[in-house]
This record gives C-alpha cells, structure tokens and sequence, in this order.
C-alpha cells in the first residue's frame, strides 16, 4: 500500500458518536502502511451546514446512522463521500498520472 493514494470515511450512531476519532484511527493505520491520505476539506461546504444534521469533517467523509442504523446518508453526506472521492483520485492522477 506504500505509496497509495486512500482516504478514511466512517458513521456513527448519534452526532456525537466518535466519527472523528474514529477517522485519526484509521488514518493513522493507513499512514503506518505509507499510504497518502486526503480528507474533505472545506470545498465541501456541506459538511457546515446547520438546517440539518450532516456528517462530515476535514478528516473524512462521515454519516450518522442512528443507534439502530435506521438512518439513511444524507444527500449532504452523499455529496461529501462523492467530493472526498473525486480528490482521492484527482490526487492519484497527478501523482501517477
């Protein structure tokens, strides 16, 4: 994996459910194998909005499931796993491209 570009996303069951330190947990594995990590940055301005409860954070794309996992993604959260994605392989192209 040494070299190769990844990213971290996860869930939790309530807002404030570990997402982000669930994300350091997983970059930090990923970096000990070498791996180039990108997260979501701000450009993913969803990830601040306050009209609904949204996941997200600079770390990685994140959703909150509910403590049953009844809870779908939101189209916000979609958005922001879609933006993380495209910087994940924008990166690996201008790296490898």
């Amino acid at each position: 994996m040494n070299g190769k570009v990844g990213g971290a996303f996860s869930s939790s069951g309530t807002q404030h459910g570990g997402q982000e330190t669930t994300l350091f947990s997983i970059i930090t594995n990923l970096l000990h194998f070498g791996m180039i990590i990108v997260g979501l940055p701000y450009s993913h301005q969803g990830q601040m909005s306050m009209a609904e409860i949204v996941g997200g954070a600079p770390y990685g794309a994140t959703t909150v499931a509910g403590g049953d996992g009844s809870r779908t993604p939101s189209a916000i959260d979609l958005a922001g796993a879609r933006h993380q994605g495209e910087l994940i392989a924008q990166t690996a192209a201008k790296i490898f491209g």
